[in-house]
């Protein structure tokens, strides 16, 4: 997964939680890199670590909480290890954040407008009347009609979608280098998710940044993804490109993803595919292969499964699994069993 002209290189970060009950490994050994105009797709259930690894590239846990470790290289700054006040700088300019529910992101007390003024000039020194003008010129170019009206409304008073495109003017007002949204379509409805789609793409290729989609929509991933890392139980499982995750992926938990995942060339009448089971607590992490409990094929792996903890392994060019199951017998599995059943929505 490291490349040499990374932008973003996460190097075994592990993100823990102490608590009364035990302590929570949110993140527990990751591995990844991104360079500059690259979207990476990071996919899973709820409380798999998607969310609490954003937060942690931006800096944003209470080292009195969280117990962070390993490496976030943010062209070559280690974030882990920076002080806070440097942390807070980078914030904004050089990277950002688009958080999952815009109206609680929001200060419902302010206006839309004061607080992308707010945020731009925390890091440019120029006056209001210049920072409101760059505010009006970012909202139109979000798509919001009247812009120079509509600068002055509350977050209340925005709908779902117009403030989802009210954070994505914040977020890029200081035309950052970094882009990670969180769930950034959750909510809205199909129109409006493929308008907040198509608007990323061209903001991406307009300022060449580095993007991060964080969701549990493979219909997401599909659309902007360049690689696609599959995370559960706090670990990477797989990781590839986004032609050879919805291609060729090898994971029994991506299957099951893949499976559970509704599409308009299915009949109405074909069932999804779920995964039995609950995600694991991230206290009481199974033994071995944390999925073995939820998988279909642990019985295959001759026990491994249940107490061995699989490692991350290349299987082709850039493609990483982690499983028991052999190489040769995944590629049989996918090809003869999982994928029709897939074609055929059964």
């Amino acid at each position: 997964m490291p490349a040499p002209d990374a932008f973003l290189d996460v190097r075994d970060l592990r993100i823990h939680f102490p608590t009364d009950d035990g302590l929570v490994k949110s993140v527990d050994g990751l591995n990844f890199s991104l360079q500059r105009g690259k979207t990476l797709g990071i996919v899973g259930e709820s409380g798999s670590g998607k969310s609490v690894t954003s937060l942690g590239i931006l800096g944003l846990h209470n080292k009195r909480n969280a117990r962070v470790s390993g490496q976030i290289l943010l062209d070559g700054t280690d974030i882990v290890g920076a002080d806070p006040e440097h942390v807070r700088k980078m914030r904004g300019r050089r990277m950002a954040m688009i958080f999952q529910d815009p109206l609680s992101a929001m200060h419902p007390y302010y206006t839309v407008g004061h607080q992308i003024v707010e945020a731009y000039r925390v890091h440019n020194n120029v006056s209001k009347s210049v920072a409101k003008k760059h505010a009006i010129d970012l909202l139109g170019r979000v798509g919001i009609p009247q812009p120079d009206r509509r600068v002055d409304d509350y977050p209340h008073q925005f709908s779902g979608g117009m403030r989802q495109r009210a954070m994505i003017a914040m977020a890029l007002s200081c035309d950052p280098e970094l882009l990670i949204a969180d769930e950034p379509t959750t909510a809205l409805d199909v129109t409006v998710q493929a308008q907040i789609l198509d608007l990323m793409r061209d903001l991406q290729q307009e300022f060449n940044s580095a993007l991060i989609i964080i969701t549990h929509d493979l219909g997401v991933v599909a659309e902007l993804a360049d690689d696609v890392l599959v995370m559960y139980g706090g670990k990477c499982i797989e990781y590839g490109s986004a032609v050879t995750i919805f291609e060729e992926p090898e994971h029994p938990y991506t299957w099951g993803l893949l499976g559970s995942m509704p599409r308009l060339d299915r009949g109405v009448t074909n069932r999804l595919m779920p995964i039995k089971g609950t995600p694991p607590s991230l206290i009481n992490v199974p033994s071995g292969c944390a999925f073995h409990p939820r998988c279909t094929y642990e019985p295959q792996t001759g026990g491994r499964g249940t107490t061995e903890v699989p490692e991350l392994v290349e299987s082709g060019r850039g493609h990483l699994v982690r499983c028991h199951l052999p190489v040769a017998e995944r590629k049989r599995i996918w090809q003869e069993q999982v994928r029709p059943k897939l074609e055929a929505g059964s």
